[in-house]
């Protein structure tokens, strides 16, 4: 018999693909760096790559996914999730193209590092809202259990034994 899994939002998967193409980039400048020592000017771009590429674009995907498990609620937006993907891997493909010009143009390459830094900082916050929106549960859930919270109280702190 076979079970079926649920699967994965679109985005979900991509963010773990994102994150396995940043690591194997990540993985191949390294390697260039250390057959090169000329280019290790290059480490803030490796750097970006292998934490905010492989790491960060790993634990969107995966917390995308298993967030709204946990707690049994849906993701509060999805549609916020699939513009995040763009804003997160546009901004990173920036920052790393900013860091690598910078050696050569540093004008330039800090105006599209900034324009960069800018957009994955953005895909950031609205990872952060989603998620912890998605933790509170749907807004009238949450009214709820707010109201609920203090009768709560209330009432353990009627049942405890008085010493």
């Amino acid at each position: 018999m076979r079970v079926r899994m649920p699967l994965m939002e679109w985005f979900v998967r991509t963010f773990l693909k994102a994150s396995l193409a940043w690591l194997s980039l990540g993985v191949t400048l390294g390697v260039a760096m250390a057959a090169h020592p000329m280019w290790t000017v290059y480490v803030p771009a490796h750097m970006h790559v292998m934490l905010v590429g492989f790491v960060t674009m790993m634990i969107y995907g995966v917390a995308y996914h298993v967030i709204p498990r946990f707690t049994g609620h849906p993701l509060h937006n999805r549609r916020a999730a699939e513009v995040h993907w763009w804003l997160a891997n546009g901004g990173l493909a920036l920052m790393v193209s900013g860091f690598v010009t910078r050696v050569a143009r540093p004008d330039l390459g800090t105006v599209v590092l900034a324009a960069g830094g800018v957009l994955s900082a953005l895909g950031a916050h609205i990872f952060v809202y989603l998620i912890w929106r998605t933790v509170d549960g749907p807004a009238p859930l949450k009214a709820l259990a707010e109201r609920s919270m203090p009768q709560a109280a209330t009432r353990s702190a009627r049942s405890l034994p008085i010493a």
